[in-house]
């Protein structure tokens, strides 16, 4: 399966790329804001063209998204306001740098939103595996300007703290909640 992204606003799109052989074209329509563009098979990438000049990007920021997918640990929903719509963002083994998408941003966990109170790099959420195999979440602050919350309390600028499911997370005008349950 392969997930590519909508060239105008972002939408993940998921397919079946073991259907199509090498060099078919495929023409898709964003379900979400109804853009329609092409993408065409490589031999061993997959690479996208949308059918007008705008330039097409993932949503983390690489130009193709035929790597392996990493194995998600753990999501952080991000709860619906008047900035952004309701968003679950994976989060995978190693640092999480979570942050507001914008072209080219060091985020690793981007979320979409116009919110101004959130930097491109507001937090981090390591995830480190211990030798049990079980997760262990860490969060700190990015640094950022309006501060990293965890249930009300405002991280200090060094603090690291193990967080849980069901942690409650605020940056900016975002709530978040951790969820490490393998439920998707």
């Amino acid at each position: 399966m392969k997930r590519i992204r909508c060239p105008k606003c972002d939408e993940a799109i998921v397919f079946d790329d073991a259907l199509y052989a090498p060099g078919s074209t495929l023409v898709f329509e964003c379900p979400e804001c109804r853009k329609q563009f092409k993408i065409r098979m490589g031999a061993n990438k997959t690479t996208s063209k949308p059918v007008d000049s705008d330039d097409y990007h993932s949503f983390n920021g690489n130009e193709n998204e035929d790597e392996v997918e990493e194995k998600a640990y753990g999501r952080l929903v991000v709860i619906e306001n008047a900035f952004h719509f309701r968003q679950e963002i994976m989060l995978h083994e190693g640092e999480n740098r979570i942050g507001r998408f914008v072209r080219g941003t060091n985020a690793n966990a981007p979320i979409k939103t116009v919110d101004p109170s959130v930097d491109t790099t507001h937090c981090r959420i390591n995830v480190i595996i211990g030798k049990d195999g079980n997760p262990r979440f860490v969060l700190s602050d990015g640094p950022s300007g309006t501060g990293t919350f965890l249930k009300n309390e405002i991280l200090g600028p060094k603090d690291r703290v193990n967080i849980e499911d069901g942690a409650i997370i605020t940056i900016g005008a975002t709530t978040m909640i951790l969820r490490t349950d393998d439920e998707e």
